[in-house]
């Protein structure tokens, strides 16, 4: 957990790097899909939950640089791992039915 803190926590630039490859599969084209799959709409969700956790890393270090104890992560970590999770199960299942 400490080295998961030491590489997020207060470093917004590290968290757009996690967050690229979300936006690059979010919008990255398809072979004439008129809508949507809903593993692109997950993507989605995910780029933007990741983006949304930089620009509060980004508040909260321009706010209360002092700040030592986050309780905010608590809820934060667990949602964003979960959204991750979820995306990513949606994108494989996604590229399986595509490959038949």
């Amino acid at each position: 957990m400490e080295q998961l803190a030491a590489l997020l926590v207060g470093k917004p630039i590290n968290i757009l790097v996690i967050a690229f490859p979300f936006l690059l599969a979010a919008w990255w084209p398809t072979a004439a899909v008129a809508t949507p799959p809903p593993s692109r709409r997950a993507i989605r969700l995910a780029a933007l939950a990741w983006l949304g956790y930089a620009a509060w890393e980004m508040v909260v270090a321009w706010r209360t640089p002092e700040a030592n104890i986050r309780v905010d992560l608590l809820v934060i970590w667990p949602v964003l791992a979960l959204l991750s999770l979820w995306a990513i199960w949606r994108w494989i299942a996604f590229l399986r039915v595509v490959r038949r």
